[in-house]
């Protein structure tokens, strides 16, 4: 527990994102990481692990790729942060609004928080309305009051706060339809992804679309996590859809820090300045915003992907990985309970009781025995490393997994479980 004890003791929570929280993975999992490379983790002791996780989904082509890295370096040889605005900021604005259709302005950052944070900012101050509607089945958007009020974990945020955002349902226009009538003229934006463990409705995303329209609030798409997946422009041209706004960042520079607000010019630029006489409205204003690295990783990450078809290997390695799950799953007679789908590009499994709920002590369990076979698999995140040797590899240790699986499963999971469950990071205690 050496290094537990002193991240504990440093780091509220141990770490700098919940997601990585100790509380999010079995005991048997390594406490803390030393590299990684290609499609693979070690910890300070070299022991490997195929990685699933690819840092919360941040790295699609493996980590430390070489091209990206040089990239990065350029920049870094070059000064990293100047005084002015660099060259290579330019290029990645421009770049980004060449690749996706709906930006013709764009803002970078440092994380997705802060531009989703900015999108609302925007939309408050081009409509002059307060309230936000959020999709309540996605899980993430900010750390700042405006989402964290909406879930279980109030403490710290004002009271008035909690009233800002209300919900509405994925694939159901009519919640969201009831939600804008409720409140006439008071939403500034609907704010939601594209998709997440499921494909929109045939029409729900243009549905969406028209009724923020019609009841005068900005169309925000959160693509933090579809952008560079589902297409390389983006969620938005795989459904053929146009956001007002829109927010980038996982994908976009391999394990780089890299986030953006983006979207129609007439409501970026209200965070303008050479718009004598307007009212000014201070949207992002960062130090390292614009990092060279970054910013050179980013550049390259397009080109790297345009050159290899990594979003086509990204579809179909995870649709091979969901059917080879399932038939595993399928072979062992768990079917009911272990179960593999979603987005073949985001896949997800879930593990569920004997009455059919999700069920936390069976997910750790399955995670503990891949850890046994040297599997980090928290969640499914795959990269352009991920090839036959790592498919094979998964499969394998599927198999030696599921098999203790369906024993717990059986004769119930404390039997074979060491340590505790992991635990839901939206709770309201400890």
């Amino acid at each position: 527990m050496k290094y537990l004890n002193r991240l504990l003791k440093a780091i509220p929570g141990g770490a700098h994102t919940y997601s990585r929280g100790y509380d999010q993975y079995p005991a048997n999992a390594p406490q803390i990481l030393s590299h990684g490379s290609g499609a693979y983790i070690y910890d300070p002791d070299g022991k490997e692990y195929l990685d699933y996780g690819m840092a919360l989904r941040a790295v699609t082509l493996g980590y430390a790729n070489s091209q990206i890295n040089a990239a990065a370096i350029r920049q870094i040889e070059l000064g990293n942060n100047l005084t002015k605005p660099s060259m290579i900021e330019l290029e990645a604005a421009e770049l980004l609004i060449d690749t996706i259709n709906s930006v013709e302005m764009v803002k970078f950052t440092k994380n997705g928080s802060t531009a989703t944070t900015a999108a609302v900012k925007l939309s408050r101050a081009f409509t002059g309305r307060t309230l936000v509607a959020r999709c309540s089945e996605h899980p993430f958007f900010s750390y700042d009051d405006w989402f964290i009020g909406s879930t279980p974990l109030t403490r710290g945020i004002p009271a008035f706060e909690l009233e800002n955002t209300k919900l509405f349902h994925y694939n159901n226009i009519e919640s969201l339809n009831a939600l804008l009538e409720q409140h006439p003229e008071q939403i500034a934006c609907v704010i939601l992804e594209a998709a997440t463990t499921e494909h929109p409705a045939e029409d729900f995303l243009h549905r969406v679309k028209e009724l923020c329209h019609k009841h005068g609030a900005v169309f925000i798409l959160d693509e933090m996590i579809t952008g560079f997946r589902w297409h390389l422009q983006g969620a938005q041209e795989y459904y053929n859809i146009e956001a007002d706004l829109c927010t980038f960042g996982k994908a976009m520079a391999n394990g780089f820090s890299v986030a953006a607000i983006a979207g129609k010019k007439e409501i970026m630029q209200l965070g303008s300045i050479e718009n004598s006489g307007q009212e000014r409205l201070f949207l992002l204003s960062t130090t390292h915003g614009a990092e060279m690295c970054g910013m050179g990783a980013f550049v390259e990450n397009i080109k790297f992907m345009k050159a290899n078809d990594v979003i086509g290997h990204l579809w179909n390695y995870g649709q091979r990985l969901i059917n080879g799950m399932n038939e595993i799953s399928r072979s062992l007679g768990l079917e009911k309970s272990f179960i593999a789908g979603g987005v073949a590009c985001s896949p997800y499994y879930m593990t569920l009781d004997q009455n059919g709920q999700n069920c936390l002590g069976l997910r750790t369990l399955f995670a503990q025995e891949m850890i046994k076979n040297n599997v980090l698999m928290p969640w499914i995140a795959i990269s352009y490393a991920h090839g036959e040797k790592e498919f094979n590899h998964t499969m394998r240790a599927l198999e030696n997994s599921l098999k203790v699986y369906r024993k717990a499963f059986e004769e119930g999971y404390s039997n074979y479980l060491a340590g505790d469950t992991i635990k839901p990071v939206f709770r309201r205690y400890n």
